[in-house]
């Protein structure tokens, strides 16, 4: 099973990936938002700046601070 590094050495399965995206729209923050009240909510970031949310098929949600680009290159090189 494959895994992509999302940072500081947070892993993610790659089957399990729905979506990558940035956070800056609406409805990404309010998908953010429903996700932490749930307790749907993984912070990969280790406080640093959010570039990245990934959305994974179990409803949880993976902040992240590198950038969506990056974790597509990433994806394909795998």
């Amino acid at each position: 099973m494959p895994f992509i590094n999302v940072g500081f050495g947070n892993l993610v399965a790659v089957h399990r990936i729905v979506a990558i995206v940035s956070p800056n729209s609406s409805p990404i923050r309010r998908l953010k938002a429903i996700a932490e009240r749930d307790g749907k909510l993984i912070d990969a970031s280790q406080g640093r700046k959010t570039r990245s949310v990934i959305v994974l098929d179990s409803d949880h949600v993976v902040l992240s601070a590198i950038g969506p680009e990056t974790l597509l290159q990433r994806l394909e090189d795998v």
